[in-house]
């Protein structure tokens, strides 16, 4: 029971962490400086529709692709370990990852009159690491109770990301820059211990 409630944690937590929408609240407020409260409560719900949509069929179609292109999980679960741990190495640092929006992508945001989409849902929450982390999970989910927390940790993110940057104005305001980055720099400390846990999964799995 302990080990299952381990999993179901552990599952929740990468899937929080890697997208991490406390990151975004910065550059979603400079993206929806010109908009009112109601147009960035609109954007911030169209790009948590997008992470969720987009992790949703990547977690589905994972299988699909492992065996499309003959990758086995064990080399996924390290691949995505490198990848998740190159953001969190970032996140650890309190920047940005350039993984997530390029600064080309970052002013054509600004410019949009709508960023739910583009490039608030894609890449800002759902990145590279994120997608990884998703087919991981659902890879090597191996009970039905296993595979229903991957879609719930889904779902509960995108809602989460959804009411962050619903209230990203006020969040700043409370917790300031100082206070972001030291939430960034745990969360980010934490997803380290994942990736590395990840990438052992990995080598165990493939009997190196």
């Amino acid at each position: 029971m302990l080990k299952t409630l381990q999993d179901l944690f552990l599952v929740f937590t990468s899937v929080l962490f890697i997208v991490d929408p406390l990151t975004a609240v910065p550059t979603f407020l400079v993206m929806t400086q010109r908009d009112p409260p109601e147009v960035r409560r609109l954007m911030a719900r169209r790009g948590a529709w997008t992470c969720a949509v987009t992790l949703t069929a990547f977690a589905l179609g994972g299988s699909l692709i492992f065996r499309l292109f003959g990758i086995t999980i064990a080399a996924f679960k390290i691949a995505g370990g490198v990848v998740i741990g190159l953001n969190a190495l970032d996140m650890v640092q309190a920047r940005r990852s350039q993984q997530r929006e390029t600064p080309v992508e970052k002013a054509e945001g600004i410019e949009k009159e709508d960023v739910g989409i583009m490039p608030l849902g894609i890449p800002m929450l759902a990145g590279p690491g994120a997608i990884s982390t998703a087919m991981v999970l659902s890879g090597a989910a191996k009970t039905p109770l296993t595979t229903a927390a991957v879609y719930a940790a889904i779902a509960l993110t995108a809602f989460l990301s959804y009411l962050t940057l619903a209230a990203a104005s006020r969040i700043e305001q409370r917790l300031g820059q100082t206070g972001m980055r030291i939430l960034t720099r745990l969360m980010g400390l934490v997803l380290c211990a994942i990736a590395v846990q990840f990438i052992i999964d990995g080598i165990k799995m493939a009997g190196l």
